[in-house]
């Protein structure tokens, strides 16, 4: 451990990642600890493997023992605050697999490392989670910048079979009216295999394939224009991720999944809507872009004031705002429907990217990049209390699960680890969230890889409306031949009673022997989870009890579409800790690096305090590829 700390950061969630890579890059001693064996904490991502491992830990949850040597370090004038020894941020898991599990049981994973003998156990446990995924060659959208009409590709290798799917962005940039809305059209390639029947994939071969899946826990997307993809950008963390660009939105009307023209092109392209309706539809859009100048015409119920059909306004509000009718004012209407106009075309047809492998890799490139600037990270490493000084009040240092004090400035704690006696005025609300694998896709077309985002709207009164992506294979979440679902939505009861009811108007649930004909052409689950996260985002730091000033609470994941919440929380803790500093300035150019012979580290060494990154294609790789490389603009810095 260094002699001198200036952070440290408990847990590895997205804002104690962001916060951490901040620090370590303006020249501050950063130490970052994890009682976990993995990164991200609930932003994480699990192979299949995994992921069953982590429901197995929720469902059970033991009781920890906790070591009482420890309080023979605390001073006189001194005193402690305990750190909660359990994670109660999830609740209500269940699982249910579709197919025969039985069946499966002697089944091996591929791939997977061969098991460590006794006496490194301790050490390696956990070891099959996401630091060991296997990663096949990928190419995708790189992040780095801007170019007008984006394009997005992806090749996934996996087994001996290769599949390649490419699609070919060609772009629109046209005026809408007096805007500068540019818009983007995708037209996918055409699949030689869909028309044939889908495989039937088996309990079996979900088990042996387990490495293809990166499982998130918490699904979002990335606005093109947006805190993420500019500090993404901004700081060159971008270089450890590729992106694919979500190809279609669709919306639910009359029992049935539709696909929502996004672009210019699209809307008057499509045979859903009349030639009134495009019209309509072009008028309200332009109007959204500028509605600040014109703050009269938008009072009251603005959407039957505009005189739209009942399909267009179930569109603007379901798939282009994605909000809820019910508990959303006409300015927050407003205000969403203008971010995703103006986040359209700048990296293809939909405003939205999706992480390659998952959102889990997000956290875990900002820890790379803390890592590349002498941040030091220690997993399996629980934190027992927090040492307060009684004069000042103020936090000295942390006693970890071997009794050894540590000491920093500035303590950043993820709000999970508060004890309930510091969480007393707290009240928490809860993520309702879903994880189904699929054998097929809620709406079929000519191309099989496609990235889908739908917003359910709410089925009762009182319901919220349900977020539902989902992910191909190429995406690098899931094996060939299967979707990737995600649903989210806020609590209003367990998330099997507040999801279900989405799931099973869009998929099968029933056993290939019990499917009746008319479920035969929804999609057919093979296997699902439901489990309630902890939403801790938007809590006043005042609400908890006897916190030092020094010491920070990140929240965990929010329900939101977009990462904002987080990136602006990150931002804020480090401005308030370093006013005078810039939050995760441009890393320098290798070419201006002056370097001191004396300071020169050996290359030979094979030790890194880095996390483990997966091999990057070449970049001849990446150019046969088809690989979309983005540069910005000298224009947008």
């Amino acid at each position: 451990m260094p002699d001198i700390l200036k952070i440290l950061c408990v847990l590895s969630g997205l804002p104690e990642s962001i916060i951490a890579a901040a620090c370590a890059r303006s020249g501050q001693r950063v130490l970052h600890v994890d009682s976990r064996n993995y990164y991200g904490g609930n932003w994480a991502s699990f192979s299949f493997s995994g992921l069953l491992s982590w429901i197995k830990e929720n469902q059970q949850k033991t009781d920890i023992d906790e070591c009482e040597d420890w309080r023979k370090l605390i001073l006189e004038n001194e005193e402690v605050i305990s750190l909660s020894k359990k994670d109660k941020t999830i609740q209500y898991v269940e699982d249910f697999c579709f197919g025969d599990q039985d069946s499966a049981e002697d089944v091996e994973e591929a791939g997977a490392l061969p098991k460590l003998p006794v006496f490194g156990a301790s050490g390696a446990e956990g070891a099959a989670q996401a630091s060991e995924k296997e990663c096949p060659p990928a190419e995708g959208a790189f992040l780095g910048a801007e170019e007008a009409g984006g394009a997005e590709s992806a090749s996934a290798t996996e087994g001996n079979d290769t599949e390649l799917t490419s699609e070919n962005d060609s772009s629109q940039n046209t005026a809408l009216d007096e805007s500068s809305l540019e818009l983007g059209k995708t037209e996918a390639a055409p699949s030689e295999i869909s028309a044939q029947e889908p495989k039937k994939v088996t309990y079996c071969q979900i088990v042996r394939e387990g490495r293809r899946f990166n499982i998130d826990l918490v699904s979002k997307l990335l606005y093109s224009r947006g805190p993420l993809i500019d500090l993404l950008i901004k700081s060159n963390v971008s270089r450890y991720a590729e992106f694919k660009n979500a190809t279609r939105i669709l919306a639910f009307r009359d029992g049935k999944v539709e696909q929502v023209p996004c672009s210019r092109a699209d809307v008057f392209n499509s045979r859903q809507l009349t030639m009134v309706e495009k019209r309509m539809l072009m008028k309200f859009l332009t109007f959204c872009l500028d509605y600040e100048q014109h703050p009269d015409e938008y009072q009251g119920s603005f959407l039957s004031t505009r005189k739209l059909t009942s399909s267009l306004q179930h569109f603007i509000l379901h798939s282009i705002a994605m909000v809820s009718e019910t508990d959303c004012s006409t300015l927050k209407g407003l205000q969403a429907t203008k971010k995703f106009l103006q986040c359209l075309g700048r990296y293809g047809n939909t405003p939205f990217l999706f992480p390659l492998y998952g959102q889990g890799e997000i956290p875990q490139c900002f820890c790379r990049l803390c890592a590349v600037f002498g941040g030091i990270y220690c997993l399996r490493h629980p934190v027992q209390c927090l040492v307060v000084d009684k004069e000042s009040g103020r936090c000295k240092a942390v006693v970890d699960h071997f009794g050894q004090r540590i000491s920093a400035n500035y303590f950043i704690v993820e709000d999970s680890y508060l004890s309930e006696s510091v969480c007393t005025n707290v009240c928490y609300r809860q993520i309702s969230r879903a994880v189904l694998i699929t054998d097929q896709s809620v709406l079929n077309t000519d191309s099989e890889q496609q990235v889908s985002i739908l917003m359910m709207p709410p089925v009762d009164v009182g319901k919220p409306a349900v977020c539902v992506i989902e992910l191909c294979s190429s995406t690098m979440t899931c094996m060939k031949d299967t979707y990737l679902v995600h649903l989210t939505c806020p609590s209003t009861k367990t998330a099997r009673e507040d999801l279900e009811p989405v799931v099973q108007k869009l998929f099968n649930l029933n056993t290939e022997k019990e499917t009746e004909n008319e479920e035969l052409e929804k999609p057919r689950v093979l296997w699902a989870v439901y489990f309630n996260m902890r939403d801790s985002s938007g809590i006043d730091r005042n609400s908890y009890v006897g916190l030092p000033s020094n010491v920070y609470v990140c929240s965990g994941p929010d329900p939101a579409l977009g990462n904002d919440c987080a990136v602006k929380q990150a931002e804020t803790i480090f401005q308030e800790m370093f006013p005078t500093e810039e939050f995760c300035p441009p890393p320098p150019n290798p070419e201006d690096i002056i370097y001191d012979e004396d300071e020169i580290a050996p290359e030979e060494t094979g030790f890194s305090n880095s996390p483990e990154t997966k091999p990057e294609s070449s970049s001849e790789e990446s150019s046969s590829g088809g690989t979309t490389a983005v540069k910005k603009e000298d224009n947008e810095k």
